[in-house]
């Protein structure tokens, strides 16, 4: 069994929820953010958790950690002032010892930790993977004034989600690579495109959602509660 850190990226604002750090809003009884962190405490295949958060919420995680009763060991490290830098912050933080590395959104709390479980078993084999789900949906390309360009095909797309998981050593490689050339990326696997590393798409037909705007809540709430992961 590899040994396997997580790293939760919690710097963000989450300005489209509107008023507040959505990772604070209540959902079943506690912070969002709460849910996610938990989950991986609990998850049997994670040896720690390394929460990065901006530096002036360090007191309300600090607090939300003692609600959550968490059992693994944890660290909290600063965010950057990019999502890129705060996970470079976040995989430098964690145990130099682990094999894997997970990269989980903090706003991310009902993963279905089976599929992760394969994440880890292809990243550990191969280098990286992914959880991810094929597009389904007509997929069109439009210009500024939100005018139908062109039909994209479908065919071999995914979406990605997270957990975005690594071998320790190389998405360290690969998020230096792209600091110390300026790069912009989107998700951590782009990191390891820019060294022309293999990711593994694996795939999640299970509810995944992240929560973007205020009416993403409910649904993640019943999941929550389906789940039974309420805090009691």
């Amino acid at each position: 069994m590899p040994k396997v850190s997580i790293v939760i990226v919690a710097a963000g604002l989450g300005t489209r929820m509107g008023q507040g750090d959505k990772l604070f809003f209540e959902v079943a009884g506690i912070p969002l953010v709460g849910h996610t962190w938990r989950q991986f405490d609990r998850f049997v295949d994670a040896s720690e958790v390394v929460v990065v958060a901006r530096k002036e919420s360090h007191t309300r995680f600090n607090q939300l950690a003692k609600t959550i009763e968490l059992t693994k060991p944890w660290i909290l490290v600063d965010g950057g002032a990019e999502r890129q830098d705060s996970v470079w912050n976040g995989v430098n933080a964690s145990d130099s010892s682990a094999d894997v590395v997970a990269i989980q959104d903090g706003a991310r709390p009902c993963s279905p930790l089976d599929v992760v479980s394969q994440a880890i078993g292809a990243a550990y084999e191969i280098g990286a993977a992914v959880l991810a789900k094929r597009v389904t949906d007509s997929l069109k390309r439009g210009n500024e004034q939100s005018d139908i360009l062109e039909t994209v095909i479908r065919e071999n797309l995914w979406a990605v989600q997270t957990p975005q998981v690594f071998r320790r050593d190389i998405i360290l490689t690969a998020l230096k690579k792209v600091r110390d050339q300026g790069i912009t990326i989107t998700d951590d696997t782009a990191a390891c495109q820019a060294i022309g590393q293999q990711v593994k798409l694996i795939e999640c037909n299970k509810p995944n959602p992240k929560a973007t705007t205020q009416a993403d809540l409910p649904f993640i709430e019943s999941l929550l509660e389906r789940n039974d992961s309420v805090l009691n």
